[in-house]
């Protein structure tokens, strides 16, 4: 996947978990790498290790929920790389709570959050993408909502499949633009967030998966990687799901025949 090479890519909620996956491994295949989080330390941190390691990374503090910070960050990064290449709209949020103790507000957030960022991010490229004669957005949606449900997760998982829904018509609409729209929908992958569940607790998700382990961030990165590299140039709208085969087995049983 060497053509994103000097391509400027935008990773939000790049600093931790899957966004710092994604990152990495486009620093590793030679992009630069825009970072965009909400918290500093964190964002500095993965800033550091890319550069390191050899990559270029700079970082830039965004709100993506809100359209004026977004338009800074894609002002910001083409001033300092010169373009905006590639879009991963990765950022997200979720927190596990029932309908039964849902408040409206607590729904609102979550779909700025997860699903209003995805449009406002991918909006404010459009203008990029058109200088540049083409561009790349890879969303990071879930599982969750497009396929399964999960207790404690309703709101999380109608972003998610909101993303797949604005997906297919945005994907006719950046078309003009020579640019493709493509999603990622990752399974259990293993995080910072999962680490603190304990080590029984991931074990017991590892065992319903048919590979029987908890993907890596960098499954999710490669995957986002293709779709954002020249091969994939003739594929839009679509989703790939990584998840290990956890979304194929009919039950526990099916597993235990394996």
């Amino acid at each position: 996947m060497s053509s994103v090479k000097n391509k400027a890519v935008i990773v939000t909620g790049g600093s931790k978990g899957i966004g710092k996956g994604i990152a990495s491994v486009f620093a590793k295949q030679g992009a630069k790498v825009m970072v965009a989080a909400r918290g500093e330390a964190a964002a500095k941190e993965t800033v550091e290790e890319i550069v390191q390691a050899g990559g270029i990374a700079e970082y830039f503090l965004c709100d993506v929920s809100n359209w004026d910070s977004v338009q800074k960050l894609i002002a910001h990064t083409s001033k300092t790389f010169g373009a905006v290449d590639i879009l991963c709209a990765n950022a997200g949020t979720f927190p596990q709570k029932k309908i039964v103790d849902l408040t409206p507000d607590d729904w609102d957030d979550i779909m700025a959050a997860n699903l209003k960022s995805t449009f406002l991010c991918v909006k404010a490229c459009i203008p990029e993408f058109e200088k540049a004669g083409k561009g790349r957005v890879v969303l990071t949606s879930s599982i969750t909502g497009p396929i399964t449900g999960y207790p404690g997760w309703a709101h999380y998982g109608a972003t998610k499949a909101g993303q797949l829904g604005f997906m297919r018509t945005a994907a006719m609409e950046l078309a003009p633009y020579n640019t493709t729209i493509n999603a990622v929908m990752p399974g259990n992958i293993y995080t910072e967030g999962l680490a603190s569940l304990g080590e029984e607790y991931l074990n017991s998700m590892a065992a319903a998966i048919p590979l029987k382990r908890l993907g890596a961030t960098e499954d999710i990165a490669n995957a986002a990687l293709f779709f954002a590299s020249d091969e994939a140039a003739y594929i839009t709208g679509q989703q790939i799901v990584v998840d290990g085969g956890q979304t194929l087995p009919e039950s526990m049983d099916a597993i235990a025949e394996m």
